[in-house]
């Protein structure tokens, strides 16, 4: 309890000890600060999606570029054994192809171009479907330089 000194009109001492309740004390106490919480869960945040859009970017393009190498292969495989009149020194009538067996050979080579540009690894690859496809597609079978592109083509398939 606080009294008055009539004499000078101040605060006087108090005549007994006063001892602040609890919710003085939490008055008293300044308020703690929320920056360190708030910049740890903001680092947090930030490091957490770099590093998970860093694994995303870095595993789905080497899968799905291979993905379209194998499916190019078996597309290639599918189309099944071309003519190859490239020793005959007069070829007979060229045999014709399915259309089955040429929707095969497009796709091939789409899907080997889509696996090369996506990765520039399975370019020749996709130079090699290519070559055949332009063979098969002129019905040239005669075309030495397609039948080396369906040789190279297999041997790179037999090794994805």
């Amino acid at each position: 309890m606080r009294t008055v000194d009539q004499g000078t009109g101040t605060d006087a001492e108090p005549d007994f000890d006063e001892s602040p309740t609890e919710s003085e004390e939490v008055k008293a106490a300044p308020p703690q600060s929320r920056r360190m919480l708030v910049l740890c869960a903001v680092a947090g945040f930030v490091l957490g999606g770099g590093v998970l859009g860093l694994l995303w970017g870095l595993s789905g393009v080497h899968a799905g570029a291979l993905d379209d190498a194998l499916a190019a292969c078996q597309a290639l495989d599918r189309v099944g054994e071309l003519p190859d009149t490239s020793r005959d020194t007069q070829p007979a009538l060229t045999p014709g192809l399915t259309p089955e067996r040429l929707h095969r050979m497009t796709a091939a080579r789409e899907l080997s171009a889509a696996a090369a540009q996506v990765n520039a690894t399975y370019q020749p690859l996709a130079d090699h479907i290519d070559g055949v496809s332009r063979m098969v597609l002129s019905v040239h079978f005669n075309d030495i330089s397609g039948q080396r592109h369906l040789v190279q083509a297999q041997e790179i398939c037999g090794r994805l």
